[in-house]
């Protein structure tokens, strides 16, 4: 599980303002640090590693279990504040999840082209690497945060708050959030987002929303996207919907073909009625 393997905890994570060039490498708490690594580790091993490793198998569960509880104890509370910073100049923020791939950026980008007249977009970019996608969202027409998490496979609370207050959106303003391509990681951690919605593709398969539980039940609007390929591929769509009412009767289906444009205008439709429903 993510919250115990370490990569929740910042280290590598760089912040690159595509609007002022400025790059700031990120602690835990999603401060700056001093990116001079001493690594001085003389790791005086006096100890000849013969750890038997006789801890039981009880309580090194329980020391991971603990472990997973703190850090996302610690990111509720700061997604918390996310949340009332947002709340405070009534902006309104949307977590986008999918596997890599999906559809996420290309879907972004005719996003902010076409709704970009009636809704003030911004945008927070999570990646592994590279400024690729960012350059994407700014061709387009959007102010954008780059978040890379270098080993990260998810973004997190600390991260977005930090990327938010450099982004400085204005009030009335929608933050459209790309995380990291994964269909686990995301799925844990709270943002401070007004809505969550998973991006899957009829390339994938019908068996995601079985597979990935805890991202499916997360979502508010999952957004089928490809159907233009869907005579060509493999994809029982009465599989995919079961699966998804099963774990998640409440979510919103759009089907969709981001590239021909099909099916979009109830994806903008629900954008609108958010971001109003946020600004009220």
């Amino acid at each position: 599980m993510c919250a115990n393997c370490g990569c929740a905890e910042g280290t590598g994570v760089t912040l690159s303002n595509l609007q002022t060039g400025r790059h700031v490498h990120l602690d835990a708490e999603g401060g700056e640090f001093a990116h001079e690594h001493g690594h001085e580790h003389s790791h005086d091993h006096g100890h000849t590693h013969e750890h038997s490793h006789k801890h039981d198998d009880h309580h090194h569960h329980g020391t991971v279990v603990h472990l997973e509880h703190d850090v996302l104890a610690k990111n509720a509370r700061l997604a918390d504040q996310n949340r009332g910073w947002l709340e405070g100049r009534n902006v309104c923020a949307v977590n986008i999840m999918s596997s890599p791939g999906a559809g996420k950026t290309t879907l972004l980008e005719r996003t902010i082209r076409e709704l970009g007249g009636e809704l003030a977009i911004r945008v927070i970019e999570g990646d592994q690497e590279t400024l690729r996608d960012s350059e994407r969202i700014r061709a387009a027409g959007a102010a954008v945060i780059q978040i890379n998490t270098g080993a990260g496979c998810h973004l997190d609370a600390a991260m977005v708050g930090r990327a938010l207050r450099q982004l400085d959106p204005p009030a009335q303003s929608l933050v459209l959030v790309e995380n990291v391509g994964n269909l686990v990681c995301p799925a844990m951690f709270d943002l401070g987002e007004r809505a969550r919605a998973v991006i899957a593709s009829v390339t994938e398969g019908e068996d995601k929303p079985s597979k990935y539980p805890h991202m499916f039940r997360a979502a508010d609007v999952v957004v089928l996207n490809k159907m233009d390929l869907l005579p060509h591929v493999s994809f029982q769509m009465a599989v995919f919907e079961q699966g998804l009412r099963e774990l998640n009767p409440r979510a919103q289906v759009f089907k969709v073909s981001v590239t021909r444009g099909d099916g979009l205008a109830e994806w903008f439709r629900w954008l609108k009625t958010i971001a109003d429903t946020q600004m009220a």
